[in-house]
């Protein structure tokens, strides 16, 4: 059995390579086609292994989707506060370095979900039946804190509103397959792809040079750390909320912000099967697959999804330095423009095989809203309102 754990461990971590590099595929397709896929061409196979398969792959795309956030400047939702000082550092030829930062962050993470698994449970398991009953007012509070650490308030309040609007219109049609794949993609993606076009964005040449890890990134690791559990938590609050979370709890410079922020998406993805065996809440897609592929988890089952946490993570450290390098090499001499017209093209085949030709409307709208909301200069995480909003109607309503 353990041969064949290993096996899909690796093949887990393809997968996350391929949903982490490729702008627009994001794991809960994946998940979505494996469940389905479950229940007649792989109904043989011992749950174990696909269980395997998805923890492994969440955690390898953590460690790889901010790769296309820093160097080509499409994000996905977990990845968008990445942009801004990750470009910067591109921009001066240290796109390997931010993308490191991030990396390390990881890691980081990794082992520090480790330490709090158990005692996160016994936590738990205490709280949880009163956060639910106060969980829009606790979203309230998170809307609020976002707009007052904007130096501009009244235009974050205008990009939450605009968004919130945009994400209860387009998450309550019934004939939309996939929503979210359209309207986050449209926000967070060609709207930044579109602005790399007009502004003819060219990259220098890359150093390969490695940050240097000291002590004072103890701060922002702690910040992570207090912060993710909110966003495995709480519906509408994702990683780039928690990140601004947790960077008012330690605050930092841009490097520190970076590994702050790969820790806080890895943190989160891991946090989200601690929060599943503890109180069967489903915040991420990898563990809704799991749900609907074994039901709860068992305590022998985490403690094989810890395994793999770890395991996975180590492998995708190393396997993510590789890939940085091998871009940093060669971004310089890829035609930026021409790339960023590829990607658009790729996400938008992709969005009307799943979602149809009003997806591709609902990815137009929602791409012009995202340059929009850009151009108003707030942070991009304001733009979650799409989510947070929403989220709120339907508790409160």
């Amino acid at each position: 059995m353990l041969i064949e754990i290993l096996i899909f461990l690796l093949l887990g971590i393809a997968a996350g390579t391929f949903t982490g590099l490729i702008p627009g595929v994001h794991i809960n397709l994946v998940g979505v086609s494996l469940v389905a896929l479950s229940a007649s061409l792989f109904s043989s196979l011992n749950s174990i292994y696909l269980v395997t398969f998805i923890s492994s792959m969440a955690i390898t795309h953590t460690f790889l989707d901010f790769i296309p956030s820093i160097f080509l400047g499409c994000p996905d939702t977990d990845t968008e506060l990445s942009v801004l000082p990750g470009h910067e550092l591109l921009k001066l030829g240290k796109g390997y370095e931010a993308v490191l930062l991030t990396i390390y962050g990881s890691l980081a993470a990794i082992f520090v979900l480790v330490l709090i698994a158990f005692p996160s449970i016994l936590i738990l398991k205490n709280i949880y039946g009163t956060l639910q009953k106060v969980i829009p007012y606790i979203l309230i509070l998170v809307t609020l804190f976002l707009i007052y650490v904007e130096k501009n308030r009244l235009k974050a309040v205008v990009v939450i509103t605009l968004t919130g609007v945009l994400g209860f219109i387009i998450l309550n049609l019934n004939s939309l397959n996939e929503p979210l794949l359209p309207m986050l993609t449209g926000l967070f993606g060609t709207s930044m792809l579109l602005i790399s076009i007009k502004n003819k964005v060219k990259i220098p040449k890359q150093e390969i040079s490695k940050p240097e890890i000291d002590k004072s990134f103890l701060s922002p690791l702690l910040g992570a750390t207090i912060a993710a559990p909110f966003s495995s938590l709480l519906p509408g609050l994702g990683s780039g909320q928690a990140a601004v979370i947790g960077n008012s709890i330690s605050k930092t410079g841009k490097r520190g912000f970076l590994f702050l922020l790969g820790a806080t998406n890895t943190l989160v993805m891991g946090f989200s099967f601690i929060a599943f065996y503890a109180v069967l809440r489903t915040r991420t897609g990898a563990v809704v697959a799991i749900q609907e592929i074994i039901g709860p988890l068992s305590k022998e089952m985490l403690i094989i999804i810890l395994f793999v946490i770890v395991a996975s993570g180590i492998i995708s450290f190393f396997w993510a330095i590789s890939i940085t390098k091998f871009f940093s090499k060669r971004i310089e001499n890829i035609n930026y423009s021409r790339l960023s017209i590829m990607t658009i093209s790729l996400i938008a085949i992709l969005v009307f095989l799943f979602s149809g030709a009003l997806g591709i409307i609902v990815l137009a709208i929602s791409t012009f809203t995202g340059i929009y909301c850009v151009s108003l200069g707030v942070r991009r995480t304001n733009m979650m309102g799409c989510l947070l909003i929403p989220t709120i109607i339907l508790y409160l309503f």
